[in-house]
């Protein structure tokens, strides 16, 4: 619920830059991890190949970011902020920095340290499934 809120919020107040349902995530990845490719894009996000093309293919046509070839490997494209993407980052990470304070107002120091643990260690529990299920694999529920 609070993931789908803070996206759903983030979605309406970045219609204004031409981001589109969730491209945020991505662009901000990228421009945090210049030259990254789709496929450690994917894993990072935990969404599958197919999605992250999607979102990639959308974001280049918007100029929001450019694909440049490997210079060792030519089967590999490399994805770079644009300057465009580049200066809609910083209002991305002032509105999750804002986001966050709210989500967090009235906790103390200590218990902010708290959840980031919690949360840190929910995530590696869900990644195993995630990990498991991408390769075919079923769970046993």
């Amino acid at each position: 619920m609070i993931a789908r809120a803070l996206d759903s919020i983030s979605n309406i107040e970045f219609k204004e830059y031409d981001l589109t349902k969730g491209q945020y995530l991505y662009l901000v990845r990228i421009c945090e991890n210049p030259g990254i490719i789709q496929e450690k894009l994917a894993e990072m996000i935990k969404v599958d190949r197919t999605t992250v093309a999607r979102a990639i293919k959308k974001l280049e046509m918007n100029g929001f970011i450019e694909k440049k070839d490997d210079h060792s490997n030519k089967k590999i494209k490399k994805i770079f902020p644009t300057e465009k993407g580049k200066k809609v980052y910083p209002f991305i990470k002032k509105e999750n920095d804002y986001s966050n304070s709210i989500a967090l107002a009235g906790f103390s120091e200590k218990e902010e340290e708290t959840i980031l643990w919690l949360l840190q260690r929910v995530r590696k529990n869900i990644e195993k499934d995630w990990e498991l299920v991408k390769k075919g694999n079923k769970r046993n529920y």
